[in-house]
């Protein structure tokens, strides 16, 4: 169901998979809700029981610009989610930074969090990426990859074969064109929430890699200090793109998180 609203929302586009309890993907800065779910439907292959709601944020996807301000774009997800009693919710790099603070903002709905490679301090100039490992690359990785994605993966994934490189490449290849005025306008003038702290107090489940360029792994390992009820895992050989990198691991360890009984209507 491709470009569906979820509940009434106005304002974002959605992909909607199965039936069942609800759990929303927020996806990374720039792509849309096909990228979350090539992403995460392998997870979901044999369970049953899950309502999957992968999300086109503001100037990706289906979804129009809201104002060029993250605190804009969390209101947006927030008023997609305002007719669902509690939900699982899920996010990767910008979609996971929105997630944690959607979390602080309806306790009492969201009741389990994952959060992917995700951004805590989303200023690139805060981040913390002391420690990342470098990346060992196979001959010819980006050989097979459009030349305008060659910076952009060698910063951000962390297994640098070519088997993962055409696979990113073919699946970012899926979303239509975002639109890049807005999102760099976006990054320019409004990329940083209100406020990026606060208690998260549902479980939650943090996956980081230790190759990841882009967000690095300890700024999300900071966050279990706002996270009484988090867990944390960080795959050494990974980078920004987890669930693409390593999606065995990925799909093993999101399944485990999703099995944890929980009270979601």
């Amino acid at each position: 169901m491709a470009g569906a609203c979820f509940d009434g929302a106005m304002t974002l586009s959605t992909l909607v998979r199965g039936e069942g309890r609800p759990v929303i993907v927020l996806p990374w800065f720039g792509v849309g809700a096909a990228v979350a779910a090539e992403a995460f439907e392998p997870v979901f292959a044999g369970v049953s029981g899950w309502r999957r709601v992968y999300v086109d944020l503001p100037g990706t996807g289906g979804s129009a610009p809201v104002a060029p301000t993250s605190d804009a774009v969390l209101d947006a997800v927030a008023e997609l989610t305002a007719g669902v009693e509690s939900f699982v919710l899920a996010g990767c790099s910008y979609g996971g930074y929105l997630a944690a603070a959607l979390a602080r903002r309806i306790p009492d709905r969201v009741r389990g969090l994952l959060l992917v490679c995700s951004g805590v301090r989303i200023r690139p100039a805060e981040r913390d990426l002391a420690g990342v490992l470098d990346p060992d690359p196979e001959p010819g990785w980006l050989d097979g990859v459009p030349e305008d994605l060659h910076e952009h993966f060698t910063q951000a994934i962390g297994t640098q074969t070519a088997t993962v490189a055409q696979r990113i490449a073919a699946v970012i290849d899926l979303d239509p064109a975002p639109d890049t005025e807005y999102l760099a306008a976006l990054r320019t003038d409004g990329y940083a929430l209100t406020s990026e702290d606060g208690t998260i107090d549902c479980e939650t489940l943090i996956l980081a890699g230790r190759r990841d360029r882009i967000a690095g792994y300890r700024d999300q390992f900071a966050l279990l200090g706002d996270c009484p009820r988090a867990s944390y895992a960080a795959c050494a050989e990974a980078g920004h793109y987890l669930p693409f990198e390593q999606p065995d691991q990925f799909a093993a360890t999101v399944r485990g998180f999703l099995a944890t009984p929980r009270e979601v209507r």
